[in-house]
């Protein structure tokens, strides 16, 4: 347990570290904030909490700056929702209504708004879906050895992918055949390929294989980000080596996809410092939530910044973004 007024110096170097990048000394906390009590007070309480692990000294100067400790403590427990300007809230709302008949289309419209409203990055997931089918297939030839595989699941999601391998001449054939069975069976019961290839002939193998890697890679959930490049605004980046580790885990999707769980169901999750995961994103926090699309459909998506991040803002942010795309959905 620590006091009051410790707790109250310690959400005033958050807040003033957050806005300039500058270890905060006692004379700025006096100046800045009426808490009625002299600079030598501030330095002795700043003392206690820098004894306790909250706030550390970065370098000889007389400032200080919070530790993930203090960070924790901070969100945890001093942290007050910052409520969103009337153009935010406009923002959020246009972004989405702009894009709500295309699901995917539309976290990818969300996920780049939030990056500007931000000046983070957005990590963000395609739609989930608990038990998503296939509703068909359509095949789109480009050359005759190529074409495009369209995927459309019983949510309409879709997805494309690009086959290389010869187009059979009875390409319109094979779909309705494809597509016949898809409606009369499930694509995981066993005997669905075997039907196929009793009316489309063997000749055919190599082609359907192709379809079938396709189908099973609908599994794999595609990860989307935005605003990576506003990392190397932020003064703790200008480091080479920082920056090159945040980049290098943006480009490793697999490592991205483990940041994420499906039991948020909402609920906003922040992980600072060390405590994430991902060893790379030691110099940051993430913060996180899942959006419920429907009764079986969802999507993750993650904030990243620096430490000194503005949490109050980015959880207004994503709590706006939540309702916003609730009410649209639910009227569509």
């Amino acid at each position: 347990m620590i006091s009051l007024r410790k707790m109250k110096i310690l959400a005033a170097i958050v807040e003033a570290y957050t806005e300039t990048a500058e270890p905060v000394g006692s004379r700025t906390i006096s100046k800045k904030y009426e808490f009625g009590i002299s600079p030598a007070t501030i330095r002795n309480e700043m003392s206690d909490l820098e004894d306790l692990g909250y706030i550390i000294q970065p370098h000889t100067s007389a400032g200080r700056i919070p530790s993930d400790k203090g960070y924790r403590l901070y969100v945890d427990n001093l942290m007050q929702q910052k409520k969103l300007t009337d153009r935010e809230i406009n923002f959020i709302k246009k972004t989405i209504s702009n894009n709500v008949t295309r699901i995917d289309y539309l976290l990818k419209e969300t996920a780049k708004a939030i990056s500007l409203l931000t000046n983070y990055t957005t990590i963000m997931t395609e739609p989930i879906t608990n038990k998503s089918k296939i509703k068909f297939l359509n095949f789109i030839p480009i050359d005759k050895k190529t074409l495009i595989l369209v995927i459309v699941t019983n949510d309409n999601n879709a997805k494309n992918f690009t086959l290389k391998v010869n187009v059979p001449k009875k390409l319109d054939y094979i779909s309705k055949i494809i597509n016949k069975n898809l409606t009369e069976s499930d694509i995981i019961d066993s005997n669905f390929y075997d039907k196929i290839f009793e009316q489309i002939g063997f000749e055919n193998k190599n082609f359907m294989q192709k379809v079938i890697d396709a189908i099973n890679s609908m599994e794999e959930v595609r990860i989307y980000t935005s605003g990576i490049k506003n990392i190397l605004a932020f003064p703790e980046f200008h480091n080479f080596e920082k920056a090159q580790n945040i980049f290098e885990a943006l480009e490793h999707h697999h490592l991205l996809s483990s940041i994420f769980n499906q039991d948020l169901q909402n609920d906003i999750e922040i992980t600072i410092g060390a405590e994430n995961q991902i060893d790379l994103f030691k110099d940051c926090s993430l913060i996180k939530t899942n959006y419920v699309i429907s009764k079986d459909t969802f999507a993750n998506i993650g904030i990243l910044g620096p430490t000194r991040m503005n949490y109050s803002q980015v959880v207004s942010l994503l709590n706006a973004v939540e309702s916003v795309l609730c009410n649209f959905v639910n009227e569509l």
